[in-house]
């Protein structure tokens, strides 16, 4: 990583990027070149979506004003290009101003940022600092980023976190009284009605709760630690897992559910997590049968179907619930 690069010079070079790979139109030469260029530093990668966030506003602010009865001078396409264009490579301005409105908040007056997600949403979202979070079904995060530390309170469900690495800022997740610091890495904090889950899948991070620092754990990449809540406050030894088994725990991040060997049970609670309409299961037994697959977040029905066929079982469709049960 270069770390002499200031901000600003990252800021306008991912723009440069963009409209770059929009003129390329899928050339594979400039994807590399682009994935290379991402892979030096991970502020880039945030400045990068940051920066493709704006380019599609500007995208759909040329189609409106072509809507409301302005003419381009040019065809259009080649016109709401060179407007994108400009606006990008002038220094990156246009392209940072847009992006923060569209994370919801303004630097030039506050530092905090809310993230919320209903149910059944997944959000990937650019922090200002060049970090990166993935926001996972009815999920509530507060940023908060000072000059000396970045924090972000978890106070409902789960996140994946690229940090970007700044020494001088660590970079800390609190959810309820558990925190979870990391300086440049990457990892996942669930909140349950248990306790809090923290995966590490890049790097390492420490996680103690309050009042406890003498106590707190450092967990690294591929592993995985429970911190039991107050009325059972186990920290729980980190437990090393295969790359497989942390990529299948994250798949949501690309809007799946993988299971193996997981039961019926535990793949349905894991389906209500994200749909309206709920899977239940009316005979206990064939809650424990062990289930393979990878399936949509959004397809219960689809779970449903092959958990009836591969298990000899009966589905019921119901108006709020698929009803699981034996023949």
């Amino acid at each position: 990583m270069n770390e002499r690069e200031t901000a600003q010079a990252i800021a306008d070079r991912a723009a440069e990027w963009v409209a770059r790979v929009d003129r390329a139109a899928g050339d594979a030469v400039v994807q590399a070149k682009l994935e290379a260029w991402l892979g030096d530093d991970v502020r880039r990668r945030g400045a990068y979506f940051r920066a493709q966030a704006a380019w599609a506003m500007l995208d759909r602010a040329s189609v409106l004003r072509a809507g409301q009865g302005y003419e381009p001078e040019e065809a259009p396409e080649r016109s709401a290009r060179l407007t994108r264009r400009r606006m990008l490579w002038g220094g990156g301005a246009m392209a940072a101003g847009v992006a923060i409105s569209i994370t919801g908040f303004d630097l030039l007056s506050s530092s905090d940022q809310r993230i919320e997600t209903a149910l059944g949403e997944i959000r990937r979202v650019p922090l200002h600092d060049g970090s990166f979070a993935a926001v996972n079904t009815e999920t509530t995060l507060d940023v908060t980023l000072k000059p000396k530390v970045r924090r972000v309170a978890l106070a409902r469900g789960e996140a994946w976190f690229q940090v970007a690495k700044d020494r001088a800022r660590p970079f800390i997740v609190e959810s309820g009284d558990v925190r979870v610091r990391a300086v440049g890495t990457a990892f996942a904090v669930r909140r349950t009605e248990n306790g809090v889950d923290v995966q590490v899948t890049e790097g390492v991070v420490e996680v103690w709760r309050t009042g406890d620092e003498a106590n707190a754990r450092r967990v690294a990449a591929g592993a995985r630690t429970f911190v039991g809540n107050a009325a059972a406050p186990v920290l729980a030894p980190a437990v090393v897992s295969a790359s497989a088994e942390i990529d299948r725990a994250l798949s949501w991040r690309s809007g799946q559910l993988v299971f193996d060997g997981d039961t019926v049970a535990e793949a349905a609670a894991e389906f209500n997590r994200y749909n309206q309409i709920k899977i239940e299961i009316a005979d206990p037994t064939l809650g424990q049968e062990k289930m393979i697959g990878r399936f949509r977040t959004n397809e219960p029905d689809a779970f449903v179907r092959a958990a009836a066929t591969l298990l000899d079982a009966h589905a019921e469709a119901r108006a709020d619930r698929i009803i699981l049960s034996r023949h």
